[in-house]
């Protein structure tokens, strides 16, 4: 399989988030938005951090404690250490995971990964056709949607517009899968500070996409399952491995929660 092209002149996402996580999977353009973030806002890399730590955590949470061996993650992102099938295999063995993404550096990164785990695939569609996601051969082939699966959406549905409508984009998801089937988001979220007005006027010149949004509008996506404790709160704060201390004002501005569909 030929491997997906991609225009390293233009910034991505994934390849700037992966920047700021200290990674090596990224072009001067990434690193030029990743700049502005790091320089301008003091708190951005710690939102990354504290974003990446919170799905570690949560991933084995859902295997371990959930008993869920089935991961769909949506907009999975560059991979890098702890990917998601790595931190649910170590709970379980026998646990699949497919990724979803339609950036071709993620896919050509993250098949080249997995090209020797036959219990992962990623493949390349668009998440804001929720039900062409959950339709595609692969995911067909390597998941038994009839069983509970563990739906992650980290750092991603800040990423979808208004305009394509987040909340019905994850309803759909939550309607396909069946009960006991969980759900982890982590979101920006605005708290109307100035640093998440400004950090939001970065991603929209950048990418021309990105939104913080509001614990009300957050708590949506959540509709009709069951949160779990400790419900919607700053990444640092679910479940944290160690008492984080007193948070920043940054590390109040990227919030998780995980729920169960009864």
């Amino acid at each position: 399989m030929e491997p997906p092209s991609f225009n390293p002149e233009v910034p991505s996402i994934a390849r700037v988030y992966d920047y700021l996580l200290g990674g090596k999977d990224h072009f001067p353009s990434d690193r030029e938005v990743g700049e502005i973030f790091i320089r301008q806002f003091p708190g951005a890399v710690a939102i990354a951090m504290d974003n990446r730590a919170c799905l570690i955590r949560a991933v084995d949470f859902i295997a371990a404690q959930l008993g869920i061996g089935q991961f769909i993650d949506l907009g999975s992102g560059l991979p890098t250490a702890d990917n998601v099938h790595q931190v649910a295999q170590r709970a379980n063995p026998a646990a699949r995971v497919a990724y979803v993404d339609n950036d071709p550096s993620v896919l050509a990164h993250g098949r080249a990964l997995l090209a020797e785990d036959d219990q992962t695939i990623v493949v390349q569609a668009d998440i804001t056709d929720p039900q062409a996601v959950l339709g595609l051969p692969e995911i067909r082939a390597l998941l038994d949607l009839n069983r509970p699966v563990a739906v992650i959406a980290s750092a991603i549905l800040h990423h979808v517009t208004d305009a394509e409508d987040p909340v019905s984009l994850i309803t759909a998801v939550k309607e396909a899968v069946p009960a006991g089937s969980a759900l982890f988001i982590s979101h920006f979220r605005t708290l109307g500070d100035p640093d998440s007005a400004a950090m939001e006027e970065v991603l929209q010149e950048a990418f021309g996409r990105g939104a913080w949004r509001t614990d009300a509008q957050i708590a949506e996506y959540f509709a009709g399952a069951s949160l779990l404790e400790p419900g919607i709160v700053p990444c640092a704060l679910w479940h944290p491995d160690k008492d984080p201390g007193e948070l920043t004002g940054y590390q109040r501005l990227i919030v998780a929660g995980l729920a169960v569909k009864p």
